[in-house]
C-alpha cells in the first residue's frame, strides 16, 4: 500500500514535501505520526517526522517489523485539543497499528481516548503532563519524561543555583503549560521561595506589557514561564526591552527548537535563557551514527528529534519481541522488557512511564544556540 499522509491544505502539502518523505514506498504495518505539522508549533512537528522517517528507513533495511514494512502516516492536530481527536479517529479508520504522538499534552489526552478504544498503542515523544499516563489506558507511553519531574528540577535550579528570592511564575492557560508551572511552584513553595506572583497568559497573545509591568511591580529577580516558544520569544524581548534586563528567564522544553530566536526577534534576547529538557541525545555514544547521518544532509536533529526516532524504535521493538502487530501485545512486551534505542536503554513502568527521568538544565547563548549545562554538584 503507498505511504500517504493526512494534510490540511496547499502549506501540508509543502511540509510533506520538504519533509522528504515518498509516497512510492510500498509498505505493510501502518504507523502514524501525530503532532502540530502546521501552525505556530509546526517546527515540533518537522521535527517529530525527520525523526520518525529516519528510525523507519533504518528498520525497514533491516528487515522491518515481523517481516513488514513500516509505512508512516503523518496526521496534523496543529496542537488543537478537538483536531487531535478528529486525526485521531482518522488514524483509526486508517487502521494504524501504533501512533508516534502528540504533541502537546492538551492534544495527547483526548486523542489517546481513541486509540485505547481502538486497541492502538501510543508512545508520545513529548507530552509531559502526568495526566496522559494516569488514567489507566494499557497502551499509552512516553518517550519523555513528567511534569511533576521536570518541575522539581527547575524549581530545585531557581533555588540552588541561579539564587532566585522573588520568583514569578508564568503559564499558558494550557495543560501543558499550566501543569508544569504549577509543578515548578509546588517545588519552589517546598524548598521555602512561594512565589510572589502566579498569573497565566492566552496562547496567540503577542502584547505582554501588561504582565511585564506586573512582573516590575513585584520586584521578581527570576521569571519561569510554563509553555511554548511563539509565547516564551515575544515574553522575554519585551522583558528586555522594558528593562527588566538583569531579571532571569527560564522555561521549559516547550522552547527546545530555534523557532525561539524567530518568535523573540533575534538571538540577543535569548541569550542567557534557561531552560529545562532531556540530557541532550545527541551527545549519546548510542546516537552518533544516526546524528552524523542527519548532519550529512544538512539537517540538526535538535529538540524532539532523536525522541521521535526512538519512539520509532520502540514501537517495533514491541511488535517485534511480542511476535504481533496488535497494540495491547506490543504494550505487555514493552512494560517487561528492556528497548535499545538512540537514546541508550529504555524501560517503562506499568502506566507507560520511563522508570529513569533525566532532566538537566540548558542555557541559550548569543548565537542563538542552546547547550546543555553542567550538572550541579
Amino acid at each position: 500500500m503507498s505511504q500517504t499522509f493526512y494534510r490540511k491544505g496547499f502549506l501540508a502539502i509543502a511540509v510533506a514535501t520538504a519533509l522528504g518523505v515518498s509516497s512510492f514506498a510500498q509498505a505493510d504495518i501502518k504507523i502514524g505520526v501525530a503532532g502540530p505539522m502546521t501552525g505556530a508549533n509546526a517546527s515540533f512537528g518537522e521535527q517529530y517526522m525527520k525523526g520518525a522517517q529516519a528510525a523507519a528507513d533504518a528498520i525497514n533495511a533491516a528487515g522491518g517489523v515481523n517481516g513488514e514494512k513500516i509505512a508512516l502516516t503523518a496526521y496534523d492536530d496543529a496542537c488543537e485539543p478537538k483536531q487531535a481527536v478528529a486525526v485521531a479517529n482518522k488514524a483509526a479508520s486508517d487502521k494504524v497499528a501504533g501512533v508516534v504522538g502528540h504533541f502537546c499534552s492538551s492534544s495527547t489526552i483526548p486523542a489517546s481516548e481513541v486509540y485505547d478504544e481502538a486497541g492502538i498503542i501510543a508512545i508520545t515523544p513529548g507530552s509531559t503532563n502526568p495526566t496522559v499516563t494516569e488514567r489507566g489506558l494499557n497502551a499509552m507511553f512516553r518517550m519523555c519524561g513528567r511534569d511533576d519531574q521536570q518541575g522539581i528540577v527547575a524549581g530545585d535550579y531557581i533555588v540552588d543555583v541561579l539564587k532566585g528570592k522573588k520568583i514569578a511564575v508564568i503559564n499558558d492557560k494550557d495543560t501543558y503549560g499550566k501543569g508544569l508551572a504549577d509543578a515548578t511552584a509546588k517545588q519552589l513553595t517546598k524548598r521555602g521561595v512561594k512565589p510572589v506572583l502566579e498569573e497565566g497568559l492566552t496562547r496567540g497573545e503577542k502584547d505582554f506589557s501588561a504582565l511585564v509591568t506586573k512582573i516590575r511591580s513585584v520586584g521578581a529577580d527570576v521569571v519561569y514561564f510554563g509553555g511554548l516558544h511563539p509565547e516564551a520569544g515575544p515574553l522575554v524581548r519585551q522583558m528586555r526591552e522594558q528593562g527588566l534586563k538583569d531579571v532571569k528567564f527560564m522555561s521549559d522544553d516547550g522552547i527546545v527548537t530555534d523557532e525561539l530566536v524567530t518568535t523573540a526577534g533575534g538571538a540577543q534576547y535569548v541569550d542567557g535563557v534557561y531552560m529545562t529538557f532531556g540530557a541532550d541525545p545527541r551527545m549519546l555514544p548510542d546516537s552518533k551514527a544516526v546524528v552524523d547521518q542527519f548532519r550529512k544532509t544538512g539537517y540538526e536533529p535538535e529538540g524532539y528529534t532523536l525522541y521521535a526516532y526512538a519512539s520509532v524504535q520502540a514501537l517495533a521493538a514491541g511488535f517485534n519481541g511480542a511476535k504481533s502487530n496488535k497494540g495491547e501485545d506490543a504494550s505487555k512486551w514493552l512494560k517487561a522488557n528492556p528497548v535499545k534505542t538512540v537514546m541508550g536503554e529504555k524501560t517503562w513502568d506499568a502506566k507507560g512511564d520511563l522508570k529513569v527521568s533525566d532532566y538537566v538544565v540548558y542555557q541559550w547563548d548569543k548565537n542563538g544556540k542552546y547547550h546543555q549545562l553542567e550538572k550541579q554538584k
